[in-house]
């Protein structure tokens, strides 16, 4: 007599769960983490919660917390099998947001979530992770793996993670000083960075095999899968500098949306149309989608991946500090009053 299927043990593994793995991935990422160790860190990757000491050189610090994931652009990952800078773009797309309050990032935590968890694939993503906390100097000190059977499709995984910065209190930057002949400065992108890929993957479909070879000198899907730039050490360095009034990181919404979020009632930024020049990428995407310079601005970073607002006496200044620490800075506007315009007009 054969032994009933409901009586047959059933594992962990046999239910789509694979433990064994999930070790094999926390011992590769622990030398990735350990590459991002600083001040403060009290305990890392391991325990149930990590702990982490405010340094004690801040004397009135203010936490600053930013979350996001990286979109749509993980489409691509997986049809190109390109795992390696998705990590990047997941922690800029926080610290960058953080670094905007004025903030110095000080540790990140991720969520990596699959049907199956395929250990070459994840390490390939934190060790992408790794890289980006390294880069922005934020350490790296905890996060969740978890592997879902059902919930995700083969060679599929999903990724979110959240950064704390600190700033000193009186130096918290609300933008409530921006005024009308302030000077708009633009950091270059790296690229789309993680934003707009919904349009972005419509286009590929639609030039298929008429898509270029390469773009801004970078093969196809390279020049796609840039991950997004960390601007964090080169803007820390300019706001020890130079008396900066607002930032602006261009993600979801582009230049239109972004700017106004950090300027007072009453003001507008008035953009010069050409004061930064349009790259392969971004002019095959426009041209590709068939949409206008508005919506290209709305969409897209379109070149540019941060804004600063700095009074006029300063803004030479300070492009220059930033330029020698490795920035692309262009001059791209001023802060005027708002009368009957937009609150960003590109002219």
């Amino acid at each position: 007599m054969t032994q009933s299927t409901a009586s047959t043990p059933l594992s962990y593994k046999d239910a789509g769960v694979d433990i064994d793995a999930g070790d094999a991935l926390v011992e590769r990422i622990k030398p990735l983490a350990k590459k991002t160790m600083r001040e403060g860190v009290l305990a890392g990757i391991g325990g149930f919660g990590a702990l982490f000491e405010v340094p004690k050189r801040y004397k009135e610090p203010v936490l600053v917390s930013g979350t996001d994931g990286v979109g749509t652009k993980l489409k691509l990952a997986f049809e190109w099998n390109m795992h390696d800078t998705v990590g990047i773009d997941l922690v800029a797309m926080s610290v960058n947001d953080v670094l905007v309050q004025g903030a110095e990032p000080l540790f990140f935590l991720d969520y990596f979530a699959c049907g199956k968890l395929d250990v070459d694939t994840a390490a390939a993503v934190v060790g992408g992770i790794a890289k980006g906390c390294e880069l922005s100097g934020c350490a790296l000190i905890g996060g969740e793996t978890a592997e879902m059977p059902g919930m995700y499709p083969a060679g599929e995984y999903d990724l979110a993670g959240f950064a704390v910065g600190a700033v000193e209190k009186s130096k918290i930057l609300t933008g409530a000083s921006v005024k009308p002949g302030d000077v708009v400065l633009g950091l270059a992108s790296s690229g789309v960075h993680s934003n707009g890929f919904s349009l972005v993957r419509k286009c590929i479909e639609r030039a298929g095999s008429s898509a270029p070879a390469t773009l801004d000198g970078k093969p196809f899907k390279q020049a796609l899968m840039e991950p997004t730039r960390l601007y964090v050490k080169n803007v820390l360095t300019a706001l020890a500098a130079h008396p900066i009034k607002a930032l602006a990181h261009i993600t979801g919404g582009g230049l239109l949306e972004n700017i106004p979020r950090v300027l007072p009632e009453g003001t507008a930024a008035h953009l010069k149309k050409g004061s930064w020049p349009q790259t392969e990428l971004f002019a095959w995407l426009q041209k590709t989608a068939g949409i206008d310079d508005i919506e290209m601005n709305r969409t897209f970073n379109n070149g540019i991946g941060m804004v600063v607002v700095i009074d006029a006496a300063e803004a030479e200044a300070c492009a220059a500090t930033l330029r020698a620490a490795g920035e692309t800075v262009y001059t791209i506007g001023s802060i005027a009053a708002l009368g009957d315009t937009a609150p960003v007009v590109v002219a």
